[in-house]
């Protein structure tokens, strides 16, 4: 989606469960307003923060005028056959994204990875030695085509930008005509405060590893702007004191560096100096909490 709005508007890792919200990124010409909303990956919920994440995955099948399916190289695509049913019996256009095909290497026998191994699962083929790069994808293609027959495939790089350009005059030919929904100034439907929590989460993604990212939630406690700069103070939560230990680090080194790194991307993003304040916090449990998850803008409805 960043590809297609021309702005940064989702934060992306090669960490699975990267997006936990719909995000929306308005795209807008002199003739036409797209826009795109952009959902958590489709997975098999183990707690309620993961129900939340696939409701607003399966809301993008209630109001969309045309539905990309973002899938990439290495993907099993019997991995979430459950969705892939429902998208199956969608009457609006779907348009399957195979994304990542930069990455396939061509008649060396070695994928080259995608990145996001842990999120995508293995294809379960082995690769033909002496394949080319046309052959392998077209492997691909057909086992997708299989699954979704209605639906029109379209292999991309968006670490490239190839395809993006085709995709985008596909879409503005598929869509309705009706009145702009937003202002045509306006770029998504969140507030700043949103973007600053998913700034630093972005940074813990990143910096810590296995449990970490996933039992962190962000929040924005102050953020104070003028016409020079913007004060932030920022919560991080976690479950359990270790946590919160890792989180900081031996003499606050670890928490110091998520800062000045959110700090760094906050400035590039809003354009002007931050002072950041990041503090954190145990709250237990907070993914298995209706009340908590409401609170962080957890609910489809």
């Amino acid at each position: 989606m960043n590809q297609l709005v021309g702005e940064r508007i989702s934060i992306a890792t090669f960490k699975a469960q990267t997006t936990r919200h719909r995000i929306m990124g308005i795209v807008n010409t002199p003739d036409m307003q797209i826009v795109f909303s952009d959902t958590p990956g489709v997975l098999k919920p183990n707690y309620k923060l993961q129900e939340s994440m696939l409701a607003f995955s399966e809301s993008a099948l209630q109001d969309a005028d045309v539905l990309l399916y973002v899938t990439d190289v290495v993907e099993n695509p019997e991995k979430n056959i459950d969705f892939l049913e429902k998208v199956q019996r969608m009457t609006i256009p779907v348009i399957l994204l195979i994304n990542k095909i930069d990455s396939l290497s061509g008649e060396s026998g070695n994928s080259g990875g995608s990145g996001k191994s842990g999120e995508s699962g293995k294809s379960g083929e082995s690769e033909k030695p002496g394949q080319t790069i046309q052959e392998r994808l077209g492997e691909i293609v057909e086992r997708w085509h299989t699954l979704l027959p209605n639906a029109e495939i379209l292999p991309i790089s968006a670490k490239n930008k190839f395809g993006v350009d085709m995709l985008l005059k596909r879409i503005q030919e598929l869509l309705p005509e009706s009145p702009a929904y937003f202002d045509k100034d306006q770029l998504t439907d969140k507030p700043a405060r949103f973007f600053v929590s998913e700034i630093v989460r972005e940074k813990i993604l990143l910096y810590y590893d296995k449990e970490i990212p996933y039992a962190v939630e962000v929040r924005v406690e102050q953020f104070k702007e003028t016409e020079r700069n913007i004060h932030i103070n920022v919560v991080i939560f976690v479950e359990r004191e270790s946590q919160k230990g890792i989180i900081i680090g031996h003499q606050g080194v670890a928490l110091k560096k998520v800062s000045t790194e959110a700090r760094k991307s906050l400035e590039k993003f809003f354009g002007k100096p931050i002072f950041l304040e990041t503090f954190v916090k145990v709250d237990k449990d907070w993914r298995s909490s209706q009340r908590e998850l409401d609170a962080f803008g957890y609910n489809p409805e």
